[in-house]
């Protein structure tokens, strides 16, 4: 028996047909966008901008319907707060898309090419990877962004918001669709999954022959399914267990203000630090000056023997305070006795998301660099660089911490692939 799910509009529908329609309109439309240059691409990004800017109240209306209906969903006001939208926020959403427009078009970029001995010119070119399915929960403007990137680099892209923000994605999804056709595009380049049923999710994740690719955004629970579920790559990263090391031969001064960006700037982040680990050579006289520019930022430290005899008023550590991401004002600290016990506890405990080390020392920066095996490693420098604006590349999808295809933050270039073209003039292989 087919299953059924409730659309957002009442009616009931048949959830397999729906879920393997939207995936077949969506491979149609990426073999559309796949030939497509970056002129029409450009245009939808600047008329969505004057249509979000123009349809402000709509959005705003379908947002505080979102808004009510948020306590009886059980969300925190964290939570309300990332889904609430108001004029600032819909013309932050407005100025990203200008942003993605202005990023170069990465598709046909020539990666290399060779005149080879038969005569036969071999080209590597960067292509669409085709069809994106983006899960995300609670913040609306990713609905905006994850379409503008994906459309960007020349794919299609199913888009499934959480069911908190229903009707500020379906209105969002409403004021991009509204101009794909008039900038000729093709009308299914970017569509919303339009069931809250968890279900549509599983039904889309089974269809890899026509999605290639999938995203999660949100909490661990929801990535862990995804990736349990999948039938096409995931694109992902669990935790943001990010680790700040002082060496000994580090900065106070910088150090201290290292590490109050990198915890309490925006805690609740997958790039904050949730970490700190001391050398012992510099723990006595740097961490109470640390703990004092900590505690004034509002920030409760969790430490381990040797530090809390140095600060005693910090809480004693426990072991699975190693292995937890607070996304809260909330460090781990530890003294470690070399920077050899710094790498190992960043192997053992950490995420392979980002991971920082202060120190004026050349060789043990170098030799941090080359054993710390996460997606970004800094030297002297926040774990809050983290970001695809911060690092040069304009607007992000996400930040993965797989080694195969894509690791780091994920931009345009990063929803693509390669294929390779030879032109010839009648050559045959001997």
């Amino acid at each position: 028996m087919a299953s059924e799910a409730t659309t957002i509009e009442g009616t009931t529908t048949d959830l397999d047909a729906l879920c393997r329609d939207m995936a077949e309109k969506a491979k149609r439309a990426s073999r559309t966008l796949a030939a497509m240059g970056p002129g029409p691409k450009n245009a939808w990004l600047a008329a969505s901008t004057r249509a979000l800017e123009a349809r402000g109240d709509e959005l705003l209306e379908a947002n505080a319907r979102d808004v009510a209906a948020a306590p009886g969903l059980g969300l925190s006001a964290a939570a309300v707060d990332r889904l609430t939208l108001n004029p600032k926020r819909i013309g932050e959403m407005a100025r990203s898309l200008l942003e993605v427009a202005a990023l170069p078009d990465p598709i046909g970029e020539v990666v290399r090419s060779s005149r080879r001995p038969s005569g036969i010119e071999a080209v590597q070119v960067r292509v669409p990877l085709g069809v994106v399915f983006m899960i995300y929960e609670s913040r609306p403007n990713v609905t905006v962004d994850a379409a503008a990137i994906c459309v960007k680099s020349g794919n299609a892209a199913i888009l499934r918001g959480g069911k908190e923000a229903i009707e500020s994605n379906r209105m969002l999804h409403r004021v991009l669709a509204d101009e794909l056709v008039s900038c000729g595009l093709p009308e299914h380049a970017a569509q919303l999954v339009p069931v809250v049923d968890r279900a549509a999710v599983g039904k889309l994740l089974a269809l890899p022959e026509f999605i290639d690719l999938a995203i999660p955004r949100g909490g661990e629970g929801l990535i862990r399914r995804v990736v349990a579920e999948a039938r096409m790559p995931v694109m992902k990263h669990y935790d943001g267990i990010c680790a700040v090391y002082v060496d000994r031969a580090a900065d106070p001064d910088v150090a201290t203000r290292i590490i109050v960006n990198a915890k309490a700037q925006r805690p609740g982040v997958c790039n904050a630090a949730e970490t700190l680990l001391v050398h012992e050579d510099v723990a006595e006289s740097w961490l109470p000056m640390a703990a004092a520019a900590l505690r004034a930022a509002g920030v409760a430290l969790r430490a381990d023997a040797k530090a809390r005899a140095i600060v005693p008023d910090a809480d004693a550590a426990t072991a699975e305070d190693w292995d937890t991401e607070f996304l809260d004002k909330i460090l781990a600290v530890k003294v470690v006795g070399s920077i050899d016990e710094a790498i190992e506890h960043v192997a053992r405990h950490g995420s392979a998301h980002t991971d920082a080390i202060v120190t004026r020392d050349l060789a043990a920066a170098r030799r941090f660099v080359a054993e710390v095996d996460s997606s970004a490693v800094m030297v002297n420098a926040s774990t809050r660089f983290n970001d695809g604006g911060q690092l040069g590349m304009g607007a992000e999808i996400g930040i993965s911490t797989d080694k195969y295809h894509a690791r780091g933050p994920c931009g345009l270039r990063e929803l693509t692939s390669t294929k390779w073209v030879v032109y010839g003039d009648g050559q045959i292989r001997e």
